[in-house]
């Protein structure tokens, strides 16, 4: 006889896991929230369906934070096979020039989001929208809004994170967790935007603008990329991508120092000789004649330093090399890309099962990890998604 399997939520994690576990084994059921599987599957590929990262399994592992955490779900289902897989169900991808891997043009997320919900329904795998999940009964089976309760053999949930809540993701279901005394960890904001004050007469001018080949630094942490100046601040895969440690910085102390390189290609010694022998009529017109910096980067220096500092060489070309810029608090949990929180990661041991409920695992990003963006994040959802699945299958 069949064991029952109830996947709590219908995002990426879930999709994989119902994809792999042996329906032989299993009677597979698939409970969502929503009306449809896959909202937040869809949402993230309004900019641009980023479905892995093209790098190399052991660079990749060393992306997600705490280190080592996810290296034996990378390991269970790798970029490369992720690409198969995918390949499999008629969707053929491709390397872009930043490793990051898309779906071949003329794919749109909706038709990669509706080749695997036909290959799970192929497959036998029972969809249950509509099902708001809320805790357990006295018996220990699953309790859903307005709907009679569930006996599982096995729980997997797969309830993500706290943004982006138009797609369901709210993080309403942490109570319920603590209740059991799991621990659980107040959400945060990833790969979000940050807060700066800037001055009035700098924003007004230059809200909206790119800073690009820049190179921004926090500690001895540092990435190199864009980012655009927005009213709140700044956002882009810069900043996204140094978020975690601004995110520390900013709880220990109550706002993040940060540091611009304008000219990362260009040395303090060569900047400081082409502002010392520069022949421009006034300070605004050596900067770009001589350093080929455009009117947004000029304002910003401007608006950053003060007068001495800005007509002194020396302390101008480390400037350049050094602008700190103070950032005082994330964006919006749901404004970001990501969160970080949920699940402690003690609570669960290294198939993701809970400590202290038997049969009962946590996959995706209702567990308190982190990555950058560029992939990362939906690889290690599927990742996890795999590994409990072929855990349950008895491999490995």
């Amino acid at each position: 006889m069949k064991k029952v399997l109830a996947i709590i939520g219908g995002g990426p994690a879930a999709m994989l896991l119902a994809a792999t576990v042996d329906a032989s084994k299993y009677e597979i059921r698939v409970y969502e929230k929503n009306k449809s599987l896959g909202r937040k599957f869809l949402v993230a590929g309004d900019g641009g369906f980023n479905l892995t990262h093209a790098s190399d399994l052991e660079n990749m592992k060393k992306q997600y934070l705490p280190i080592g955490f996810l290296d034996n779900a990378l390991s269970a289902f790798t970029n490369v096979e992720v690409r198969n897989w995918l390949l499999t169900l008629g969707i053929e991808t491709f390397e872009g020039s930043s490793h990051r891997v898309f779906p071949v043009k003329g794919i749109k997320p909706i038709q990669v989001l509706d080749a695997i919900l036909d290959f799970l329904k192929n497959k036998g795998v029972l969809f249950f929208t509509q099902h708001v999940w809320k805790g357990w009964d006295k018996e220990g089976r699953l309790l859903f809004e307005g709907k009679e309760a569930v006996k599982a053999d096995v729980v997997v949930f797969a309830l993500g994170g706290a943004s982006w809540k138009v797609t369901g993701s709210d993080g309403k279901w942490l109570d319920l967790f603590a209740q059991k005394n799991i621990n659980v960890i107040p959400f945060m904001a990833s790969n979000c935007a940050f807060q700066v004050d800037w001055q009035s007469d700098f924003i007004e001018k230059n809200e909206g603008k790119p800073l690009k080949n820049i190179v921004l630094s926090i500690g001895n942490k540092q990435a190199k990329g864009e980012l655009v100046i927005t009213q709140f601040g700044l956002e882009g895969n810069v900043v996204y991508a140094l978020s975690n440690q601004i995110q520390q910085k900013i709880k220990e102390q109550g706002f993040a120092d940060v540091l611009l390189d304008l000219k990362p290609s260009n040395t303090f010694e060569s900047i400081f000789l082409k502002l010392q022998n520069g022949k421009a009529k006034n300070r605004t017109e050596l900067l770009k004649k001589e350093l080929n910096l455009n009117a947004t980067q000029i304002h910003l220096l401007k608006s950053s330093l003060n007068k001495e500092v800005f007509l002194s060489d020396k302390q101008l070309a480390f400037s350049i090399k050094n602008l700190k810029l103070t950032l005082t608090k994330p964006a919006d949990l749901d404004e970001a890309i990501s969160t970080t929180g949920g699940i402690d990661l003690k609570e669960v041991n290294s198939n993701f099962e809970l400590n202290k409920l038997a049969n009962h695992f946590c996959v995706g990003e209702m567990l308190d990890w982190d990555a950058p963006t560029g992939g990362y994040l939906l690889q290690a959802c599927m990742s996890m998604g795999v590994f409990v699945g072929k855990y349950l299958n008895g491999e490995g």
